[in-house]
C-alpha cells in the first residue's frame, strides 16, 4: 500500500498542469509563481483557493508535487516565489529579478498580493493560506492583518522567526479562524508549533496539531514523498481531513 501511495504521489504532478502567474506587490515588486486550477463546480461556483508559500532559500517549486494533490481534493492552488528565497527546488524568479534575497518580513507584501489574487479567483469561496518555515510564521501575520479574508491557515514548522521575541504569538492571539500546525519530529519544532497553536483563541475543534510518528521533515516539504517517503502520507491524511470542510463549502 505504501508503494502504491508513493507511486500515486509521484504521478500526480503530470495530471495537473501549472500556469505561470505574475503579481504586483503593493510596493511594485513583481512576484512570480504558478497556479494549478481545479474545475468550477457543477453549479458554476468557483472552487476554494489555497495560496502557498515556501521556506527560506526556496521557491514556489517546493509545492510542485504537492499542489496537484490539493487540486485533486478540489482546490485551486497558487504558489509564489517570495522575495526572500532561493533555488532549493528550482529558480526563484522574484529573487532573480531583484538580484538578491530579502529578509523574511520583507516578503509579507508578496503574501498579500497572493491573497488578493486568491480572493479574486475564489469569488466568495474560501481562501486558505499554507506557510512553510519562515512563511509559516508570516501566515499568522497575514491572517491577523487581513481579518475575515482567510478561512484558515496551515503552518508547517512555524516559529518566532521574525523580528521580536513574540511577534508571531501576538498575531496568533488575534486570529478567529481554524489553524493547523505541523512540523518535523524534532522536539523543538513540535514545541514551537504547539505554542503558537495554543495562542490562537478559537475552540479546540478548530485547531489541529500534527505530530509525525513515522517520519517528518522541516516545512511543507514534509508532504513531499520524495523528501519524506516514510511520513508524507501520514501528514497528508491530517491535512486532507482538516481541509475537507472547506472543499465541501
Amino acid at each position: 500500500m505504501r508503494r502504491l501511495l508513493l507511486l500515486i504521489a509521484l504521478l500526480l504532478p503530470a495530471l495537473a498542469r501549472a500556469e505561470p502567474v505574475m503579481l504586483k506587490a503593493a510596493d511594485g515588486v513583481a512576484v512570480y509563481g504558478e497556479a494549478w486550477r481545479a474545475p468550477d463546480r457543477a453549479d458554476g461556483r468557483k472552487p476554494p483557493v489555497i495560496v502557498a508559500f515556501h521556506q527560506a532559500g526556496s521557491s514556489h517549486a517546493e509545492y510542485a508535487p504537492i499542489a496537484p494533490r490539493l487540486v485533486a481534493a478540489g482546490f485551486t492552488v497558487l504558489a509564489i516565489d517570495q522575495r526572500s528565497g532561493g533555488d532549493l527546488y528550482g529558480a526563484n524568479r522574484t529573487v532573480e529579478a531583484l538580484g538578491r534575497s530579502s529578509g523574511y518580513e520583507a516578503a509579507l507584501p508578496d503574501l498579500e498580493a497572493a491573497l488578493a489574487w486568491g480572493r479574486q479567483q475564489a469569488a466568495g469561496a474560501p481562501v486558505i493560506a499554507i506557510g512553510s518555515s519562515y512563511s509559516a510564521a508570516l501566515v499568522f501575520l497575514l491572517a491577523a492583518k487581513h481579518p475575515g479574508e482567510l478561512a484558515a491557515i496551515l503552518a508547517f514548522s512555524p516559529g518566532e522567526y521574525l523580528g521580536g521575541s513574540d511577534t508571531v504569538h501576538r498575531a496568533a492571539r488575534q486570529l478567529a479562524i481554524p489553524v493547523l500546525v505541523d512540523s518535523a519530529r524534532a522536539s523543538d519544532e513540535i514545541s514551537a508549533a504547539g505554542s503558537l497553536l495554543a495562542a490562537v483563541p478559537v475552540a479546540a475543534a478548530s485547531k489541529l496539531q500534527i505530530v509525525p510518528q513515522a517520519g517528518g521533515i522541516h516545512g511543507a516539504s514534509t508532504l513531499r514523498a520524495d523528501r519524506n517517503p516514510l511520513g508524507a502520507e501520514e501528514n497528508w491524511q491530517g491535512v486532507l481531513a482538516f481541509l475537507a470542510p472547506f472543499a465541501a463549502h
